[in-house]
């Protein structure tokens, strides 16, 4: 392969790939906007959730929807679409007046979310030689994980703008810049999107070998284009008189369903969008004030981008399933490190404590000075004992921040090695395995299917988190995604085979072999 080529491969899939910028940067800039709409609009628990989680609903949506489309009209012209989306939604949540409309623009930018994440991952995969399908399907995740750490960064510095009173930023309107900000990297990725030719292998389903041969020269080389050509056909030819939504069904497509439900579960069901979108959330729990919970986001974004850049390097070195092991053992463990610290937590108010607050707060909660409290649901039931349900939830977050008693550094560890652990693993390799495990002739679909069901678990982890931490506690909610870590642990080790250096087809072939069993 020449030089000129792999520098036209690595460039478009670099390009495809600020489509998961995008998905990152949306999805987790609502963490630093939850504590302010909250206020603004008066939410309770399960709407805080949805105002989360909504866009992950519509994305669910999108997947279902984004393969087939992309098989009927392409790849390419499903991003461009997508990118507008997320244009779009930027503004509107910008300007949203109310908390309806606010919901209503995060669920459309949530059709581009889906759209993206299903068909970037896959148009790499089927425009990439084998040894290099890996590293660079991953570029997909990297810019997740970049965009992640983005909206991170930009969250604290328009914080900090306006807590300094800066232009026309304020606490009043902070959220709004955070919101609307996207609009500008969406709007990029549009342009970028039309320099990108169609995928190859969509044109050989759309009987376009020629121009497939075409755009495969200037992406691997003309020779081993001409190869590539010949194994895509004799796959294509193959008879099939099954629908394709009913041969992912069929027994010989059993295994590699199996493996794609099992990773797109256990990808969200850890608790990993529980972490990037309520991070400040989580940290104020350990008892540090509100700046420093939004530096120690950063952090979480900053560790996922290092350790993500280090399961690219390693991806077609190690192989898939080492890395898979590795780092869900490390997230089973540091879940479980989490559940141990906040099951040790103490909470006590002192005078201090109560230091600004109404006279009459102070007076309805002298009855809880210096009482000892051993988990943060006792401690919840008792403020809303003493304040009565509204205040008690109005003031919950200040009061727990003062009163807890924990070992913050070792949180701080918990929640970093969890991110470690989750980005050098199951992060990218989720997608490169998605984009691995079926059949050209109904990748589309597979792939939207099991991107349907990861979506649907991400969308009700991050909408009854702010329930479970209210209802369960910490403690208990950090337990049950280490023993789901666990699981999915238990089921890979047992049936995932390797994928490194296999052309697409030859990795069908594996996988519709029966004594492939580990």
């Amino acid at each position: 392969m020449s030089t000129s080529s792999n520098n036209k491969g690595f460039t478009n899939a670099l390009v495809v790939a600020l489509g998961g910028f995008l998905m990152g940067f949306d999805a987790s800039v609502i963490s630093g906007v939850v504590s302010f709409i909250e206020e603004d609009f008066q939410l309770d628990k399960i709407q805080v959730g949805w105002a989360v989680a909504s866009l992950t609903l519509t994305a669910s949506l999108a997947m279902l929807a984004a393969g087939p489309l992309s098989q009927r009209f392409g790849r390419v012209q499903v991003l461009k679409f997508a990118a507008a989306l997320f244009a779009i939604s930027a503004i509107l949540s910008a300007f949203a007046p109310s908390y309806f409309w606010l919901v209503a623009a995060r669920m459309l930018g949530g059709f581009g979310v889906g759209a993206a994440l299903i068909i970037a991952p896959m148009y790499i995969a089927e425009s990439s030689p084998a040894e290099l399908r890996g590293r660079r399907v991953s570029l997909n995740q990297l810019n997740i994980v970049i965009g992640i750490s983005a909206a991170f960064f930009s969250n604290y510095l328009i914080l900090l703008l306006a807590q300094s009173d800066v232009a026309s930023i304020n606490l009043e309107n902070a959220w709004r810049w955070m919101l609307g900000i996207e609009a500008v990297p969406a709007l990029l990725y549009l342009f970028g999107l039309f320099s990108v030719p169609e995928s190859p292998r969509w044109l050989m389903l759309k009987g376009q070998p020629e121009k497939a041969e075409e755009v495969l020269a200037q992406l691997i080389g003309q020779d081993k284009a001409r190869a590539e050509i010949t194994s895509i056909a004799v796959d294509l030819a193959r008879p099939n008189s099954i629908a394709p939504i009913k041969e992912l069904w069929q027994k010989p497509m059993r295994l590699a369903l199996l493996l794609g439900l099992t990773i797109a579960i256990t990808q969200q069901i850890t608790g990993i969008n529980a972490v990037f979108f309520y991070a400040p959330m989580i940290f104020e729990q350990s008892g540090i004030g509100t700046n420093a919970s939004f530096v120690q986001a950063i952090l979480v974004g900053l560790v996922n981008l290092v350790f993500t850049l280090l399961a690219i390097a390693f991806i077609d070195k190690i192989g898939r399933k080492p890395l898979l092991v590795f780092g869900l053992s490390g997230i089973t463990f540091f879940m479980m490190l989490l559940a141990y610290q906040f099951s040790n937590a103490t909470y006590v108010l002192n005078a201090v404590d109560l230091q600004g607050l109404d006279a009459p707060i102070v007076a309805q909660l002298q009855s809880l000075q210096a009482q000892v409290f051993n988990s943060d649901i006792a401690f919840k039931e008792a403020l809303s004992s003493s304040l009565g349900l509204p205040d008690a939830l109005r003031l919950e977050a200040q009061l727990l921040t003062a009163a807890i008693s924990i070992n913050a550094t070792w949180v701080l560890i918990g929640i970093l090695g969890f991110v470690a652990c989750f980005a050098i693993s199951i992060g990218p390799v989720m997608w490169v395995l998605f984009s691995e495990l079926f059949p050209n002739r109904i990748r589309a679909i597979a792939v939207s299917c099991v991107g349907l069901v990861n979506s649907a678990v991400s969308f009700l982890v991050q909408l009854v988190f702010p329930w479970e931490l209210a209802n369960f506690g910490s403690a208990t909610t950090f337990a049950i995604y280490g023993g789901f870590s666990l699981i999915g642990l238990l089921i890979l080790v047992r049936y995932l085979p390797e994928t490194k250096g296999q052309s697409l087809e030859s990795i069908e072939a594996l996988l519709h072999t029966p004594a492939t069993k580990a």
